[in-house]
């Protein structure tokens, strides 16, 4: 499954360059893949692609299931016929360079419903949008009521509406899926645009011979539809509300741990449905893409439960997780996939048996290599090619930034190394990954800009200000392309 050396990039489609405030899933998308083919590249890795909440990160999103609607492309609604050159004239100003979701929420969804009041009118596309929610009723029901009575409630967590919807009481559902038809409809109406627009795109890779590596939290948002729908399968009290959260210990990228604050979920009620959630929500992501990275694998067996209430994550304790029998319930329904296993963290010598055990790659971080001679993180130290190796991730600071911060001691091990300067040290790091023997080689593509600590993605532990990166079209230069072909046809990627 992971017999041919690749390579290629990590970017989110919200970093995108496009005029509406946000990156999107129109040209800027395009003109990323062509930048990809020319550059030798077969890999993209975005983060998880659901309806983004409160902080805007998207590994908290209100659904496993659905598509961030902030993606779509409003050109391609134009295209469409759902909207005019008039509507998209007025464009708020912003910084090319940063998303500003304060502004771009409104403006987006303004334009939305627009496109929505104007698809009421089109028999044809109306037709295939009512196939795809049939098709996909077993998610989209839920999550387009939830979302219909998250606006209804002004936004308030579903653990705070009244009791008998917060509940699920049959006839009241009856009543508000009535009630909010239109409201219900719009969300429909979003996710069959979301997927009609990511499928062209997706499309358009796979022809030019690059696959798409998508990202599975391992944990859900608690305002999500994922937990309104199927409360039974998390640890929560009669009033919805979690009585342990996650998070994980103290690490290297806060010293008071970092207090995520999912719900955790009750493994036993999940292994007597055989897992039947999980391989919902991994089939309908290998619809969506062609491979997965699992984030936070070390969860599967074991995950750092804490109090809820609690402010910080040191006091937590580690629990069982669901283990190899998961993945056994997964292949037996889905057969063999293409995994990757985010392996990072408190790798216990179980965590590491489960991941050989289960044939998957685990990750490499090349930031986290220059502490010590025998550090596991130094490509020489790497056991064998299954691997995927990374500079730095998108919860890592650019190479360029965290060079400059890096202790002098790794600066000099790394300078000796490499046999550098240091003076191009994002590209010196990219060389390395390439020419390691990992079988996938992933750059941020920060660093294939040489970009500083200002454009990094996410920091660990930091709640505001996160997920706001942009590029514009002229920072895609040929010139890094032609580059980072040589390296990638040198070492045989």
């Amino acid at each position: 499954m992971f017999n041919q050396r690749a390579s290629g990039i990590l970017v989110h489609p919200t970093s995108f360059p496009s005029p509406y405030g946000i990156g999107d899933l129109g040209q800027g998308a395009f003109d990323f893949i062509d930048f990809l083919k020319a550059a030798k590249q077969t890999l993209w890795q975005v983060l998880p692609l659901g309806p983004t909440g409160y902080g805007d990160s998207p590994y908290q999103s209100f659904s496993s299931f659905a598509g961030n609607h902030y993606l779509i492309s409003p050109y391609e609604l134009k295209k469409e016929g759902l909207l005019t050159d008039d509507d998209l004239q007025e464009i708020p100003a912003h910084n090319p360079r940063q998303i500003d979701y304060g502004q771009v929420i409104p403006y987006k969804i303004s334009l939305l419903q627009k496109a929505y009041e104007n698809f009421k009118t089109k028999a044809a596309l109306k037709t295939k949008a009512t196939k795809f929610a049939n098709a996909n009723k077993y998610w989209l029901d839920d999550y387009a009521l939830f979302a219909a009575l998250k606006d209804n409630f002004g936004g308030k967590e579903w653990s705070a509406w009244p009791a008998n919807i917060r509940d699920r009481d049959p006839k009241t559902m009856a009543e508000m899926t009535k009630k909010l038809e239109n409201g219900i409809g719009f969300y429909k109406f979003l996710q069959y645009e979301f997927f009609r627009q990511w499928d062209a795109l997706k499309k358009y890779a796979n022809k030019a011979n690059i696959q798409i590596i998508g990202d599975i939290p391992i944990f859900v948002a608690g305002d999500s539809s994922d937990v309104w729908a199927n409360p039974e399968l998390y640890e929560l009290d009669a009033a919805g509300k979690p009585t342990a959260v996650a998070g994980v210990p103290p690490d290297y990228f806060n010293e008071l741990g970092q207090l995520w604050g999912n719900p955790l979920y009750k493994w036993n009620t999940h292994k007597e449905t055989d897992y039947a959630w999980w391989v919902n929500r991994i089939a309908a992501t290998m619809k969506m893409v062609d491979i997965v990275r699992l984030d936070h694998f070390i969860g599967f067996e074991q995950y750092w439960s804490v109090p809820a209430g609690s402010e910080t994550a040191i006091h937590g304790k580690w629990l069982k997780g669901p283990g190899k029998p998961l993945f056994m319930a997964v292949k037996s329904a889905l057969g063999s996939l293409p995994l990757i296993a985010e392996d990072l963290g408190e790798v216990t010598e179980k965590v590491e048996k489960l991941r050989i055990s289960l044939k998957l790659p685990g990750m490499k971080i090349l930031q986290f290599a220059f502490d010590e001679p025998d550090a596991a993180y130094l490509p020489h130290n790497y056991p064998d090619n299954l691997s995927v190796v990374y500079a730095g991730t998108h919860d890592n600071d650019t190479t360029v930034g965290w060079y400059h911060c890096a202790p002098e001691r790794s600066k000099d091990f790394l300078r000796r190394y490499l046999n550098v300067d240091g003076y191009d040290v994002a590209w010196d790091l990219i060389r390395l990954a390439l020419s390691s023997t990992a079988v996938f080689a992933i750059t941020q593509i920060q660093d294939i800009m040489s970009l500083p600590t200002e454009d990094r993605m996410n920091n660990p532990g930091t709640a505001s200000a996160q997920w706001t990166f942009r590029y514009t079209a002229d920072m895609l230069r040929p010139e890094l392309a032609n580059r980072l072909k040589y390296l990638t046809e040198m070492f045989n990627r």
